[in-house]
Formats: C-alpha cells, structure tokens, sequence
C-alpha cells in the first residue's frame, strides 16, 4: 500500500472512530491508546511506519467496538489487530 492510500485509509477510520464516540454505550477509554501515539492523517510529515502503527491500533479499537466477545468476528479481527499493531511498533 502507498503511503497516500494509506493517509486515506487512517483518515476513514477517524471518520469511523468520530462515529463511535459519538455514542453513549461506547468506553470513553477504547480509544485511548490510539490518541496516546498522537499521530493523525493530517500528519503527512511521519513515516509510513508510523500511520501503519497507528491503523492497526485504531482497527484495533473500532473492532472492539464492534464486537459482542472475542471469539465474535469483530473480536476476531480485533486480537488480529492488535498483533499486527504490536509487530508495526516493534518495527518503528
């Protein structure tokens, strides 16, 4: 993926992540991580690494959003999220 699809990507899952916090049944705590590594897709100037890093930690987020359980196939592609969010920070 280039890096430019990648920004557009980032910025539809803000998009997504606006959504959530939106609602009243949604943790004010599941986007915390997200925020703590304070990059967003306006932040053209960071790595590639650095947007990858932070997709799979938000896709991480928004699927625990969405899921019922862990064993849901929200749940599912949310611990997938989470692995790949800890392999793209092992890598920054």
């Amino acid at each position: 993926m280039h890096k430019d699809e990648l920004l557009e990507l980032h910025e539809q899952m803000v998009i997504i992540m606006e959504y959530f916090k939106d609602l009243e049944q949604v943790d004010d705590d599941l986007f915390a991580q997200y925020e703590e590594i304070n990059v967003t897709p306006d932040d053209v100037h960071m790595s590639k690494s650095e947007h990858k890093h932070a997709v799979f930690v938000l896709g991480n987020a928004l699927a625990n959003a969405m899921s019922e359980d862990e064993f849901s196939d929200a749940g599912r592609v949310g611990k997938r999220m989470k692995e790949l969010a800890e392999d793209a920070e092992n890598k920054l």
